[in-house]
């Protein structure tokens, strides 16, 4: 039988441990909000807002930016969405799965596109998918098209005797080959792939923009347009920035005045590319050398794209 001494020592035992599990629970709480007031946005996500969600860089259809734009549509706090563009496109079928994305936040509430310096190609079905879009006067849009780039070596191998052989099971297999010239019936059912997505393309700048298919044939031969032009041609709604887009919610879909914007965006480091860099990016832009990222994604693309690429 314990005495009253032993009884004494385990009751303060217990009470320092009481202690040590209290002061946890309040620094684990403190953690938790300081999280939740670090996260873009933080509590302001709480309150009714205008979201924000910037697409920038190459469009992969990355499955982090659609789950970000579909938490955006089941979130009630938030009242319209406001899309920043600022990018010259990607592969055919992440612009396809953004704009979708982006349609089905539509049917939950209004989306304005805001497009930056470049919003061409997939950045321009982003921006259609919207309900209304603002550009700047020197913004460059359009590059309505469809491209399918692949390389060609025979030359080079030969130069260097390599020859490649193949065992394959049909002629189209694995076609185009970059070991050997493009045949005319590779060339034709490439261009019949590349002629279907730009079918497509066309189909929803014509839905989207209201435009007869005739004049869409005309605005579709893939060159791009200054904000000012691609006004004039009907293919954005006005010049302008988030002043503008915020004061067409207001007067359009009747959304309170003086909402904030509120940027949404995925917790930093991660990579929204899908393709492992964003630890990496973070380093070389600290010494200046940001500028790597993009060529090192636009040397990963393949297939269809809906791409402009000057610099390359």
């Amino acid at each position: 039988m314990a005495t009253e001494a032993e009884l004494i020592v385990d009751r303060r035992r217990m009470r320092r441990k009481l202690t040590v599990w209290r002061v946890l629970a309040i620094l684990l709480a403190v953690a938790a909000i300081a999280a939740l007031a670090w996260t873009p946005g933080g509590f302001s996500k709480y309150e009714k807002h205008i979201a924000r969600i910037r697409i920038d860089g190459l469009i992969t259809g990355d499955q982090a930016t659609l789950d970000l734009l579909d938490k955006v549509a089941k979130t009630s706090a938030v009242q319209a969405l406001v899309i920043r563009i600022d990018s010259p496109g990607g592969t055919t079928a992440g612009s396809e799965a953004l704009y979708e994305e982006l349609r089905r936040v539509a049917k939950q509430k209004p989306v304005v596109a805001v497009m930056d310096t470049v919003a061409a190609s997939g950045g321009y079905i982003t921006a259609i998918a919207a309900d209304h879009i603002v550009a700047r006067g020197n913004t460059i849009t359009g590059s309505i098209g469809v491209i399918f780039s692949f390389p060609e070596i025979s030359r080079l191998l030969d130069t260097l005797g390599i020859k490649m052989e193949e065992i394959k099971s049909g002629e189209l297999k694995a076609e185009p080959s970059p070991y050997k010239p493009v045949s005319d019936k590779v060339r034709a059912v490439s261009n019949e792939m590349v002629q279907d997505s730009f079918a497509w393309f066309k189909g929803l700048v014509a839905e989207r923009r209201k435009l007869p298919a005739a004049r869409v044939d005309v605005l579709a031969d893939g060159r791009v347009y200054t904000g000012r032009q691609a006004v004039a041609d009907k293919l954005v709604d006005e010049i302008g920035g988030e002043d503008e887009a915020v004061a067409w919610l207001e007067k359009e879909r009747k959304i309170a005045p003086g909402l904030k914007l509120v940027d949404w965006a995925n917790p930093v480091g991660t990579d929204p590319t899908g393709l492992g860099f964003a630890i990496a990016d973070r380093m070389l832009q600290a010494v200046g050398l940001a500028g790597w990222r993009d060529k090192a994604e636009r040397a990963k693309l393949d297939g269809l794209l809906v791409l402009w690429h000057p610099q390359l």
